[in-house]
């Protein structure tokens, strides 16, 4: 008996080949996808868990990736991404500062320069130290004229923003420079981590949704053996029988893939207040930013995939183990 199942299908097979026609293969595979959806929307509830469970386990990494991307978007915003504080020597005056600032904002890679007069310095000093009375015991002021420059984004990273301070160092009347990389480098630490960490667990959840797709269409394949295997007895072959469960994995892939959307934008749309309210503390017009289409289209994308690849393991196993007899 396999043996004459085996003949008709590769008689099937051969026939198919003789006959194809893109219309109708493409006609066929619309029928097969649309039955499909249709198989799903007739048990609801156990097709939304399904979905809900994928779209969890994608939503954790999508939305980690969006909040990375918000952090490094929020540290752009902030004064001084690499700022360095040039401290002059005491015998440069004010006018002569305000020459050396003019020099400094023609120079390339420089966004901002500013200003901390050895007055200011003196005032800020005074109020942070508390030392008021023993500074106004002071002679003259000690402290010097300070700019601070602010590199551009090209010049911000480690690298660019010391080969910046290594040619501003050699101006006149510039006693030393100091480049305030310390924290930088700290955050960029931080957030390659944070982007190592949503990487490796976007590979274990993407490996959970294979797996939750695979059992869902093992099931599947279990609770439809009957029917299976008559289709195999009147000439189906493997690829005809395989379809409609592809088509099911890439219906809970892109299921899936559109709940993991909205909890991304629900998740965005609670935390959007709260944000706005405390960058407003900070005097910062910060706002989330959400997904944008192209990582929406991803998501769904590689959501789809996922089902598609989990369903095509669980049929290629599963599948060849029913044979009529």
């Amino acid at each position: 008996m396999a043996r004459n199942t085996h003949r008709k299908n590769r008689a099937a097979s051969q026939l198919s080949t003789r006959n194809y026609n893109p219309a109708i293969w493409l006609i066929r595979h619309l029928q097969v996808a649309i039955s499909s959806l249709g198989r799903l929307s007739r048990a609801p509830f156990s097709t939304l868990m399904t979905t809900a469970v994928i779209g969890i386990a994608l939503a954790l990494p999508a939305g980690l990736h969006l909040l990375v991307g918000n952090l490094q978007a929020l540290s752009g915003s902030w004064d001084g991404a690499a700022s360095i504080s040039l401290f002059l020597e005491q015998k440069v005056e004010r006018d002569q500062a305000d020459l050396l600032i003019d020099q400094l904002e023609k120079q390339a890679g420089i966004t901002e320069v500013r200003l901390i007069s050895r007055e200011q310095a003196l005032n800020e000093f005074k109020l942070l130290s508390g030392f008021n009375d023993a500074l106004e015991a002071l002679e003259e002021n000690p402290l010097p004229n300070v700019i601070v420059v602010v590199p551009d984004e090209a010049h911000s990273e480690p690298a660019e923003a010391e080969r910046l301070v290594t040619e501003i160092e050699k101006l006149n009347g510039v006693d030393y420079a100091q480049l305030d990389l310390q924290w930088v480098r700290r955050f960029h630490g931080i957030t390659e981590i944070a982007k190592r960490g949503v990487l490796v667990l976007g590979a274990l959840l993407g490996l959970a949704v294979l797996l939750i797709v695979g059992n869902t269409i093992r099931l599947e394949i279990q609770n439809r053996h009957a029917e299976i295997e008559i289709t195999k007895l009147i000439g189906a072959t493997n690829a005809f029988i395989r379809r409609p469960f592809l088509y099911s994995g890439l219906w809970y892939g892109f299921f899936g893939g559109i709940i993991a959307w909205v909890m991304i934008v629900l998740s965005l749309w609670l935390l959007a207040g709260p944000v706005s309210q405390l960058a407003g503390l900070y005097n910062s017009d910060f706002d989330l930013s959400g997904l944008n289409l192209l990582t929406i289209a991803g998501l769904l994308c590689g959501s789809a995939f996922l089902g598609l690849l989990g369903s095509w393991i669980a049929v290629g196993r599963h599948l060849s183990e029913i044979e009529p007899t």
